[in-house]
């Protein structure tokens, strides 16, 4: 068993096929499918589905994937304790439900490519589900997303508080909503409104604000990004965490702008999360506290004592 067939396996799960993984290791698909079928005869376990549209990991594969991060972490620890540079520098995998994108996600991310410039971060857009399942499968390293008090905690993530909030009306400033200092429901009824899709939890909290009654849902998108862009262009109306819209581009030129809902005290908190394990990366736990600290500087996670 060779490290390299198992860091293959690992590019086969981030990337979701054997092509995508081939093309970003720059191997060949043939030689990629047989170095994965030596590992299997090895093991005695299909690590992959084949099928005619593709190749993507199997549920033996899944299962067997954390005991594969831990021996390429643990490999790096040998590495980094023998003082040897690694060769190929490690990538960090951050998953985001996009939210504080510009105010928290980039800065952080500069703050760590300044101290780690030959490490690569990729930051992968998802939804909540997608970004756990890919945490405790090893996919990602961190994953940034919305909580709702009194919602439960999911088992097996660390979890840090990074900015804490309240649920908005993010409109245009030219909307008729704007004029007034807080939206009713009934309000937010009388326009076009751009949800989140099944699977954010801003989705799970419009329809509980709702409570049963109809709203002219007049589109559906993936992320918090989207929803802004939509509002810009006058498609209507979105409900998003403040941290989501304070700060960003588009507010603060003025195209976008934002009102709190009249009579609502939920709380949204906007969670860093990680798979819990005995060892972590070193570049993932800098990355963390880049995070922190940018939290920190803008009024979210408290100061240490002392």
């Amino acid at each position: 068993m060779r490290t390299e067939q198992l860091e293959y396996i690992a590019a086969v799960t981030r990337l979701g096929s054997l092509r995508r993984a081939a093309e970003d290791l720059r191997l060949s698909q043939p030689a990629l499918s047989e170095t994965v079928r030596n590992l299997e005869r090895e093991l005695g376990v299909d690590l992959l589905e084949r099928k005619r549209s593709g190749a993507t990991m199997s549920a033996a594969g899944r299962e067997l994937l954390p005991h594969i991060v831990g021996v390429l972490e643990a490999v790096d620890r040998l590495r980094a304790a023998a003082g040897e540079r690694h060769r190929i520098s490690r990538m960090v995998r951050v998953g985001t439900v996009n939210a504080a994108t510009v105010p928290l996600l980039i800065p952080a991310v500069e703050e760590f490519r300044a101290a780690h410039p030959v490490t690569q971060v990729e930051v992968v857009g998802a939804q909540q589900k997608e970004i756990h399942q890919a945490l405790s499968e090893g996919g990602l390293d961190l994953g940034l997303v919305n909580h709702l008090d009194r919602d439960d905690t999911p088992t097996g993530f660390e979890s840090t508080t990074l900015l804490h909030g309240r649920p908005v009306v993010c409109l245009r400033p030219d909307s008729p909503l704007a004029a007034r200092s807080c939206v009713t429901v009934d309000d937010l009824l009388t326009q076009p409104l751009i949800a989140m899709r099944t699977g954010y939890v801003m989705h799970r909290f419009v329809h509980r604000l709702l409570d049963g009654r109809d709203a002219s849902f007049a589109y559906s998108t993936d992320g918090a990004e989207m929803g802004k862009l939509m509002v810009a262009e006058g498609l209507g109306v979105t409900v998003l965490p403040d941290f989501s819209v304070l700060g960003d581009p588009l507010e603060r030129r003025g195209t976008i702008t934002l009102r709190p809902i009249e009579g609502d005290t939920t709380r949204v908190l906007l969670m860093l999360r990680r798979r819990r394990a005995e060892s972590v990366p070193q570049a993932a736990r800098d990355l963390h506290e880049a995070f922190v600290r940018r939290a920190r500087q803008l009024g979210g996670v408290p100061a240490p004592p002392g």
